[in-house]
């Protein structure tokens, strides 16, 4: 396969300016960093899309003679379908700024870049700890704790990748729920829109049905406003494996 490319006419090519896209783990909060940003009169945060797992097939040879003499790789013709899809979820919205926070996200920042070259990238951060243990709890017996670290890491080592590859704005998990207006403004003027003040109570906007695989469906979400979050892990709790990382985001 050969590797994406950005696009070569942006202006032809792309639709959607300057999307944003929130990077984080799963069980990080992002259901709820979702709801308060699509609360806002200008931003659009629609459920997980995953649109880097919609893929195009070239099924015939004419077909392929036709997508290489318009100048067309099939990554390209994938890049225009994921913009148009996106474009349309904001243009249906009436609204201006576009953000998508499905978790994977984190496995696929570099083919966001190519796909869009003015992307903006919010990286939530939770406690590694806390991470790892909320996902454990959501289904215990099939989550065991050893488990729940190893998988919820490869999202952790991934996020400081991006974090590291890529500027973006932190948005910390703990502060979100604790100083819920405080972060929203903050990370609405880095977005260059006006805070308002209905954002906190995203219980009274629509949001689309809250269902398990694409996004947060629990009760907490469900409540209609900012729940508090759980204590933080002493450091003694911390599993060996998820130090290093709770050092790089500054909870140890």
């Amino acid at each position: 396969m050969t590797r994406p490319r950005p696009p070569a006419d942006p202006a032809a090519d792309r639709l959607l300016r300057a999307p944003v896209f929130v990077l984080s783990p799963v069980r990080s909060g992002s259901t709820l960093l979702r709801v308060l940003l699509n609360s806002h009169s200008r931003i659009h945060a629609p459920h997980e899309l995953h649109v880097r797992r919609i893929a195009v097939t070239l099924t015939t040879d004419p077909v392929r003679q036709a997508m290489e003499a318009a100048g067309h790789r099939t990554s390209d013709i994938e890049h225009i379908l994921w913009d148009r899809l996106l474009h349309r979820e904001l243009v249906r919205r009436g609204k201006e700024v576009l953000v998508d926070k499905t978790p994977s996200n984190v496995f696929a920042h570099r083919r966001i870049t190519t796909c869009w070259p003015d992307a903006r990238f919010v990286f939530l951060l939770r406690h590694p700890a806390s991470i790892a243990r909320s996902w454990h709890e959501a289904d215990p017996r099939a989550r065991p704790m050893d488990e729940a670290v190893r998988h919820t890491l490869q999202y952790m080592r991934h996020l400081e990748e991006a974090r590291r590859r890529h500027e973006g704005i932190d948005v910390r998990y703990e502060r979100l729920v604790d100083d819920t207006e405080g972060e929203l403004r903050r990370l609405c003027a880095w977005l260059g829109v006006e805070y308002e003040p209905a954002m906190v109570r995203y219980g009274d906007k629509e949001h689309g049905d809250f269902v398990k695989g694409i996004g947060d469906w629990r009760d907490k979400i469900r409540s209609g406003r900012v729940q508090p979050g759980r204590p933080l892990p002493a450091p003694g709790e911390v599993p060996e494996a998820l130090r290093e990382i709770a050092v790089a985001w500054g909870y140890l």
